[in-house]
């Protein structure tokens, strides 16, 4: 009787882990960044490769970090929700365009349209990899002291924006 209990518990024991998990929002994966500072990086612009724009151009205001690709699918998902944030004008958001060429970057933006107030180029993928980017896309809410409040993994959703990001946009501006 005893060796049937001993599996039998383990097997308890890990429906219970999955039964939680099952229930655990894909989106909200934890970022040990949440509530610091974002890290610093200096890229070049995707529509003028001679300047640049850092973390520190963008200190004293609350904005949206979206780390995108050409390449990405879900990017595309969320791409019309992010045009219609943008024209709203509620919060800027600044574009980083993953391990990606700037060519297909500009094409995707001229072809479906532009919600950035810049896109940077992170060629390399080591600014993405200093945010702890998963996969993209990833979006970032940065407040005025350059501190990440919140990270939305996988595409921005109606739901998600008006649930979740635009109350605390609307929190971290006052």
């Amino acid at each position: 009787m005893k060796r049937f209990l001993i599996p039998l518990v383990i097997f308890l024991v890990l429906v219970g882990f999955l039964g939680i998990g099952l229930k655990l929002d894909p989106h909200e994966v934890p970022s040990p960044l949440i509530g610091k500072p974002v890290p610093d990086f200096r890229l070049v612009l995707l529509s003028d490769p001679a300047k640049h724009l850092s973390t520190a151009d963008m200190r004293g205001k609350v904005w949206l970090l979206n780390v995108w690709a050409s390449w990405c699918s879900s990017c595309r998902q969320e791409h019309e929700v992010l045009l219609e944030l943008s024209r709203q004008g509620i919060v800027p958001i600044y574009g980083m365009d993953y391990k990606d060429q700037p060519a297909d970057a500009q094409a995707v933006l001229d072809r479906f349209g532009n919600p950035y107030v810049e896109t940077v180029v992170d060629l390399d993928g080591r600014a993405g990899i200093n945010l702890g980017v998963y996969g993209v896309p990833e979006t970032y809410l940065i407040d005025k002291n350059g501190v990440i409040r919140y990270k939305q993994t996988g595409p921005v959703s109606r739901e998600s924006l008006e649930k979740k990001i635009l109350p605390l946009v609307k929190e971290l501006q006052k």
